[in-house]
């Protein structure tokens, strides 16, 4: 089924021959703001995130939604017929999105230098754990291992507990969004030049890049930044703190006029007065005192009590939310942060909506995620093969 014009990159085709996590959001956001996107799996052995995360009714809930707005074939790559396809659909492409490991495109004659040659103007998005280049290049790698190697971890948690790890793909999705931001880079380039080029996208390096200045830091000082909870080596008071009917709450004050306003409401106007809080660095280095206070006043009220006094004050706080009272935020609702989209399977399901909001061309979810090799035939026919050249694919195992 042809999708409708809807996007600021309608006419824009992507094939996305990436899995799991990072390499297919690249190609979900991009879907999202009207590209054409053409999901590749194998035929017999599908994209694994099909299978993770929760289930319902046989249908992987996070497939839904990473593989929404694209079109899915199956297609064996490794197969010499398979191969031809794909060069044949790259040719039509403004852009591939792949994740295997370095040098298995060109095992299977699918390189740079291949695909240029039928599409000079194509730009080809390499996202890997490492990068195409250096001694872990090969190397098989998982957002874990980045969020470990990255630092992250390292200076994540309690101070005298172990390393922690998110609970969601979160190097995945860091490199997922840098990889939609190199993708429209080499478009604009594309458009200037009808040069194409190469995309290599590391999700260490992306990973590293969110960290903030742990790098610099050791460098002109030494210091290694540690772990130190949900408090902050930059500023105080920054911590989670309990409401008086069990509700969490978190606190940040990153500017001094925050931090000043926030301790006056808390009466604690004499830490104010303290030459240290006049700095994130003075205040940080007191956050066990600061803490007392906030703990001790958020305790003795309600959440609403503490959300409006918080707010009378022009000060920043907000609750600790789970999934469903995200939903329910009035915020999250006001802005339609989450939509509901229909799905063929499970019927009526809410998910996040947009990543962004464009005046002009806003983009849409025009379907959730379809199944295997739902519309194989539909994408080999605007290739121009005709039934018996995609029944004699289905007999070699080509497409399923």
């Amino acid at each position: 089924m042809t999708m409708p014009p809807v996007g600021p990159l309608d006419g824009v085709r992507v094939v996305d021959a990436s899995t799991v996590l990072a390499g297919p959001l690249v190609a979900q956001v991009l879907g999202d703001f009207g590209a054409d996107v053409i999901k590749i799996e194998h035929p017999r052995h599908h994209d694994s995130l099909r299978g993770h995360g929760a289930q319902r009714d046989g249908h992987g809930l996070w497939w839904k939604m990473v593989a929404r707005n694209k079109r899915c074939i199956t297609l064996d790559l490794g197969k010499p017929t398979g191969a031809e396809v794909f060069l044949e659909l790259a040719a039509t492409a403004d852009v591939v999105v792949e994740n295997f490991r370095p040098g298995t495109l060109e095992r299977w004659g699918l390189g740079w230098e291949e695909l240029s040659a039928r599409n000079p103007g194509l730009i080809l998005c390499r996202v890997t754990g490492f990068g195409q280049t250096g001694p872990y290049a090969r190397r098989p790698a998982f957002g874990t291992l980045i969020e470990a190697m990255s630092g992250f971890a390292h200076m994540t948690g309690e101070a005298d507990r172990p390393p922690t790890l998110p609970p969601f793909g979160l190097a995945d999705s860091v490199a997922g969004i840098s990889g939609v931001a190199a993708v429209m880079m080499a478009l604009h380039h594309r458009h200037a030049t009808g040069q194409g080029q190469v995309i290599d996208v590391s999700i260490l390096e992306a990973m590293a890049t969110v960290l903030g200045p742990h790098v610099v830091t050791w460098d002109q000082t030494g210091q290694i930044q540690g772990r130190a909870g949900n408090r902050s080596t930059s500023n105080a008071p920054r911590n989670t703190y309990l409401t008086a009917d069990r509700h969490w709450v978190a606190v940040s004050s990153s500017a001094d006029a925050v931090a000043r306003r926030t301790l006056q409401l808390v009466g604690r106007a004499d830490l104010v007065n303290q030459p240290w809080f006049s700095t994130g660095a003075g205040r940080a280095d007191h956050a066990e005192e600061i803490d007392r206070a906030m703990s001790e006043w958020i305790g003795e009220r309600t959440l609403v009590e503490v959300i409006d006094a918080f707010e009378a004050a022009e000060v920043a706080l907000a609750p600790v939310c789970d999934a469903a009272q995200y939903v329910a935020d009035a915020q999250v609702q006001a802005r339609e942060a989450v939509t509901t989209v229909d799905d063929p399977d499970l019927g009526p399901m809410r998910m996040q909506n947009l990543l962004f909001g464009l005046s002009a061309t806003p983009g849409a979810i025009r379907h959730t995620g379809r199944s295997p090799g739902a519309d194989t035939d539909e994408v080999l026919a605007e290739l121009g093969l005709d039934i018996d050249q995609v029944a004699a694919l289905r007999r070699e195992g080509a497409v399923a």
